[in-house]
């Protein structure tokens, strides 16, 4: 039985949602975080001192994790070591590779449009905040249509860990009320993830 503390509004408990669908694995999910609350209470920090969500336990081996991609990747290793989470290791560090950059990379450049956009009041909103934003972010989702361009997959031919953060990200920034240019790669890419049963509930999620 696996238990998760977090509420679907979060990215990151998206990320954790989305792959436990692709494992067709139990799971139990508490909401946590935001209105939510309970993630400064004793018990919830004594798990996750950070106080945020996502809390993964696994009660099968008694293990408990925080920090989302970590999440995916032991998720993906315990449970599905010969298809989402790469046995080869040049393919596994190339998935490790794209997990790590949507982590440092491209969530911090598109976080703040996305909280103008989605979390902050319209007569409070701050279009300089939106536009730095749009100047980090779109050179880096060119870049995702460049590697796009080359193969199905982020780290191959085959879907693996490494396109669920990426594609939970895109899946934030397409959803915000603005213009964006053409990435067809990137584009052709996100439609097929979306069509896949594991991401019913997590990239058809509305933002908020």
């Amino acid at each position: 039985m696996l238990h998760l503390w977090g509420r679907l509004s979060s990215i990151n408990v998206r990320k954790v949602v989305w792959t436990v669908q692709e494992l067709g694995i139990t799971l139990q999910r508490t909401d946590a975080g935001g209105a939510f609350g309970l993630v400064q209470e004793p018990d919830y920090l004594a798990r996750n001192p950070n106080g945020l969500v996502p809390l993964l336990h696994d009660e099968d081996g008694d293990v408990v994790l925080w920090e989302s991609n970590v999440v995916v990747r032991y998720l993906c290793a315990r449970y599905a070591s010969e298809t989402l989470y790469p046995q080869g290791i040049p393919e596994r560090f190339e998935a490790e590779k794209w997990m790590d950059w949507q982590q440092t990379t491209l969530n911090p450049a598109g976080r703040d449009a996305f909280l103008q956009w989605i979390r902050t009041p319209a007569d409070q909103r701050r279009q300089d905040a939106i536009d730095r934003s749009v100047a980090a972010m779109e050179p880096l989702l060119g870049m995702l249509d460049a590697q796009l361009a080359q193969r199905e997959f982020l780290a191959g031919d085959r879907f693996t860990m490494a396109d669920i953060p990426a594609a939970c990200e895109v899946h934030r920034w397409f959803g915000l009320p603005q213009p964006r240019p053409s990435w067809p790669h990137l584009e052709r890419w996100f439609q097929a993830l979306s069509a896949r049963s594991g991401a019913a509930g997590v990239l058809d999620q509305p933002l908020a």
